[in-house]
């Protein structure tokens, strides 16, 4: 027998009939679901130092469980000493199996090991039915070991969903037990 996320199989059980109820879709294959997800780290301080880079391909590889890439600047920027070229970022994108469960270790372990945490903001909608998260410190996953930690950088998480409508995508990601503010 093959292996299925928890998360996933909730998705086929709870939140696909619960959601049809709610927007009264005629067909299964109406009702929004998650595509993806990016992880992704901005460096700035990478244009002096190469190691932050590399450190933070490794913490993004350790938390996603897939290889991560790290990212070059498109052009050059004079003001800030940067040349077209040079890695100044990191960033991995999850589909499926391994998509669901990094989203049940945010929602379950990361996020409420966040400090001062009340829940996370409703506002980070596009418009287009994605969300966007943004993290302080990496070390709220319990992948990363602190004591090996150079720097504390943060991230952005942005979670892909198949609709363009951002109600429907809002209630998606509140069925899967993203902890969203009142």
């Amino acid at each position: 027998m093959e292996y299925t996320p928890t998360l996933k199989k909730e998705y086929r059980e709870r939140i696909v009939p619960a959601l049809i109820d709610r927007f009264q879709f005629k067909s299964s294959m109406q009702v929004p679901r998650v595509t993806k997800i990016v992880l992704s780290q901005g460096l700035g301080k990478a244009v002096a130092d190469k190691k932050i880079v590399e450190s933070a391909v490794e913490e993004l590889t350790l938390i996603s469980g897939q290889k991560a890439i790290a990212t070059n600047a498109k052009k050059d920027v004079s003001n800030f000493k940067l040349r077209k070229g040079m890695p100044i970022g990191a960033k991995v994108t999850l589909r499926g199996n391994r998509m669901y469960e990094f989203l049940e270790r945010l929602i379950s372990v990361s996020l409420p090991r966040t400090r001062d945490f009340r829940g996370i903001n409703p506002k980070g909608f596009d418009g287009r039915g994605n969300y966007n998260l943004g993290v302080k410190e990496q070390i709220i996953f319990p992948e990363i070991d602190i004591d090996k930690v150079k720097q504390i950088n943060g991230m952005d998480i942005s979670i892909v969903t198949s609709t363009n409508n951002d109600q429907e995508a809002f209630e998606l990601l509140k069925e899967f037990g993203l902890p969203f503010k009142k």
